[in-house]
């Protein structure tokens, strides 16, 4: 009774309330903490807004963002916050000119000074459908990317690159041609170091909807010219949901990914491989093979041997010594009883959107460009009625289980594994299942959902930096009619996040303190 009650008094949780005006279709992003303030960016068809809370999730301030222009349908936001302000990018085609502009955002949610464009491309031959540009950040948030990908030539991509300051002022233009000899080449994940190079991966398979058997690390530095592509030691292996982190701390690359040890073969372990940025080596390329006890520790219902074949990479850590952190999570789908396999889902989660992004573009014909960010996977990022049904009237059912989290030394050398069990499940939206991340530099929260007596119930489990979960009681307000989306949380502080929540069918937002 206690340990319970210093647990219960250890956390406060505060609700905004419910805004009538908001309709069921509403989309929304948590911005952060900007200026004492709590910033959130509200969509509702072509109403933009940017509500303003306080300390006590009150209401202060609902700001229309009437500088976009009007009659025209915005294809891409992103936000990028500092602590007295944010970046709101946005994306949008008038005629066959496509935008993509930036707009400083304050505290009181109003606009500071005039719109910034940030690039256009003209003789636009076609209505574009989704964004054409992804955006990308460094670490210290110096530095701030742009970036289009044509497609039109097969043996040859082209990135067209714009790099900028925190101010926005523009560092440079290029043009960085990327040969593709293999007819099954794609670009896969980006990423931008604190210096403002541009990092991303050229991966290869056998066919199409296939694994990955050639990697080669592309790295565009800022005033060159031309990228440095150098092939990755894949040592015959067939890789599955590649992943890149930059380490700035140590000037180092993090590549890795679930591998199989035949075509289409079920997950044996994880491939991960350390590049030096500074004299462009590779430092190591290691394996590590999941033995039998720690499948059967992961496992859901299905046997060792497929234990692993429903897992997707959600999160990777870097720690300062230079050793890193693996989170991985069991995600799958079906509808109508036909289930979904990681090639269906071409090799990416069915349905999350991690922190790397979601997905890859796949080459969107017509002008020839592709997102990064968008693709075969994408879904309404904050839409709690989002409906990502697979055609028809089908009711498409989402299942997420088990997270397993494996820790490497500075070497590669395993330092120890566990496993956080769960057992989620949703028809038609993914938005109350999945989990949400704090942390706090003395260990990491979990918060997810459980299920109980067919309601939700937030409950968080913390772990040290030596691998132990500490099981916290469960944040009980079922009285109160709240519905977590632990997985659209947004860390505000070292012990704070603010979590979206559906109260009575409204969309409101609850901050958590510990």
């Amino acid at each position: 009774m206690l340990a319970t009650c210093a647990s219960a008094s250890a956390q406060n949780i505060v609700y905004s309330e419910p805004d009538r005006d908001d309709p069921r279709t509403l989309n929304f992003e948590v911005i952060g903490k900007i200026g004492g303030k709590f910033l959130i960016y509200k969509n509702a068809r072509d109403d933009h807004f940017f509500s303003v809370y306080d300390a006590e999730m009150k209401l202060n301030a609902k700001v229309k963002a009437d500088f976009l222009p009007s009659r025209t349908k915005i294809l891409g936001t992103d936000f990028l916050a500092y602590p007295d302000f944010t970046y709101f990018i946005y994306q949008y085609q008038q005629r066959n000119i496509y935008y993509v502009m930036a707009a400083k955002i304050g505290p009181e949610g109003k606009i500071m000074g005039e719109v910034t464009l940030l690039d256009t491309t003209s003789g636009m031959g076609y209505t574009a459908n989704n964004r054409i540009y992804t955006i990308v950040n460094s670490e210290d948030k110096q530095r701030l990317g742009a970036f289009k990908i044509s497609t039109r030539n097969e043996k040859e991509h082209v990135i067209i690159s714009c790099v900028f300051n925190k101010e926005l002022n523009q560092l440079e233009k290029v043009r960085i041609p990327v040969p593709m000899p293999d007819k099954n080449d794609y670009l896969g994940e980006f990423g931008l170091d604190n210096e403002g190079n541009l990092v991303c991966l050229r991966e290869s398979s056998v066919a199409a909807n296939e694994s990955v058997n050639k990697v080669s690390l592309v790295i565009k530095t800022l005033g060159s010219i031309n990228p440095t592509i150098s092939e990755v030691k894949v040592k015959g292996l067939f890789l599955d949901d590649t992943r890149i982190k930059i380490d700035n701390l140590n000037k180092k690359i993090l590549i890795t990914s679930f591998f199989s040890k035949q075509k289409r073969g079920n997950i044996d372990g994880l491939y991960y491989t350390l590049w030096d940025k500074s004299n462009g080596t590779e430092l190591l390329n290691a394996t590590t093979v999941f033995t039998e006890e720690f499948r059967a520790d992961v496992k859901g219902e299905g046997s060792t041997k497929t234990a692993f074949n429903d897992f997707y990479l959600k999160n990777l850590i870097l720690r300062r010594d230079g050793g890193f952190m693996m989170i991985a999570e069991s995600a799958y789908m079906n509808s109508r009883g036909n289930n979904f396999n990681r090639w269906d889902m071409m090799n990416r989660s069915p349905f999350f959107n991690p922190y790397f992004g979601s997905g890859f573009g796949m080459g969107m014909g017509f002008g020839g460009y592709y997102p990064y960010g968008s693709g075969l996977n994408a879904y309404p990022w904050g839409s709690p009625w989002g409906m990502n049904n697979l055609g028809g009237n089908n009711v498409t059912r989402y299942f997420s289980d088990n997270i397993a989290i494996i820790s490497f030394e500075p070497d590669g050398k395993m330092e120890w594994s566990n496993v956080i069990r769960k057992t989620q499940y949703d028809d038609n939206t993914d938005n109350y299942i999945g989990y949400g991340l704090m942390n706090s530099g003395d260990q990491i929260r979990f918060l997810f959902n459980i299920q109980e007596k067919r309601n939700n119930v937030l409950t968080d489990q913390a772990m040290s930096p030596q691998g132990q979960i500490d099981r916290n009681p469960t944040i009980k307000n079922l009285e109160r009619g709240y519905d977590f989306m632990p997985r659209h949380a947004k860390q505000t502080g070292s012990r704070q996040a603010i979590i979206p929540c559906m109260y009575r069918g409204f969309t409101c937002f609850a901050k958590i303190d510990y």
